[in-house]
C-alpha cells in the first residue's frame, strides 16, 4: 500500500467505543490519581488550579478534607454540566466527583505522608493531577469544576482546554496570595502549570480516535 492509500485508509478508519469495563478501569485509575496528587499538595501546604485548588485552599482554613471540598464545590458547575454538556456528560462527572471523596475519605487509612518536599509535591502532585483529569476525558467524563467549562468551550469554540485552564488557574493562584505566604503560592505555580501542561500537550481530541 502506497503513502496516499495509507492516508485515506486512516482517515477512513472508525473509531471504537471504549467498552463499561475499560470506562470503569479509567475511571478508578483516573480519580486515584486525582486523590494522590490532591494528597501531596496539601501535605506541603500548597494549592494547584482549577476547583481542585480552591479546595485545596478551603481546607487550610476548615476542618474539612479537600476531597469532600472538592464535591461540594463541584455542585453549581455539575449543573452547569447537564445544561451545556448533555447528560451522558454530566453523569459521569458526577459519579468522577462522588468517587473522589470517596476516595479521599479512605486515603487517610491507607497512605501516610509523614513530609513531602514542597517543589517535588507541586511537579508530581500537578502532574498525576493533570494524568487522572486526561485519563476522564479520554473517557468522556470530567472533574466538574472549571475542567467542564475549559472542556465545553474546546468542543463549542475549539479554545485549547490546557490554555484556558491556565488563564483560570492564574486567577486562582493571584487569589492565594491574600491567604498564603506568597513563596507557597510561587510554588504552587508549579503545580498549576504542570496540571495545565499535561492538557496542553496531551489533551488533543482530532489525535485519539477511541471515545
Amino acid at each position: 500500500m502506497n503513502s496516499r492509500a495509507r492516508v485515506i485508509s486512516l482517515s477512513r478508519r472508525v473509531p471504537h467505543r471504549h467498552t463499561l469495563s475499560e470506562d470503569i478501569y479509567a475511571f478508578l485509575i483516573g480519580c486515584s490519581m486525582i486523590v494522590i496528587g490532591l494528597a501531596c499538595l496539601h501535605k506541603a501546604g500548597l494549592v494547584t488550579g482549577g476547583v481542585a485548588g480552591i479546595a485545596l485552599l478551603v481546607s487550610y482554613f476548615v476542618p474539612v478534607s479537600p476531597g469532600v471540598l472538592f464535591s461540594l464545590i463541584n455542585i453549581p458547575f455539575l449543573i452547569f454540566a447537564f445544561k451545556a454538556m448533555g447528560h451522558s456528560f454530566a453523569l459521569r462527572t458526577v459519579i468522577v466527583s462522588v468517587s473522589v471523596t470517596v476516595l479521599a475519605l479512605g486515603v487517610p487509612d491507607v497512605i501516610g505522608l509523614s513530609y513531602i518536599d514542597p517543589v517535588f509535591a507541586a511537579i508530581f502532585g500537578g502532574t498525576i493531577i493533570g494524568m487522572g483529569i486526561l485519563s476522564l476525558a479520554r473517557h468522556r467524563a470530567g472533574v466538574g469544576g472549571t475542567g467542564v467549562v475549559t472542556l465545553w468551550l474546546q468542543k463549542k469554540r475549539g479554545i485549547n482546554a490546557g490554555r484556558t485552564q491556565l488563564a483560570i488557574d492564574t486567577v486562582i493562584l493571584l487569589v492565594s496570595l491574600l491567604a498564603l505566604p506568597w513563596r507557597q503560592v510561587l510554588i504552587s505555580a508549579l503545580s498549576a502549570a504542570a496540571l495545565s501542561g499535561v492538557m496542553i500537550v496531551f489533551h488533543r481530541p482530532e489525535r485519539y480516535l477511541g471515545h
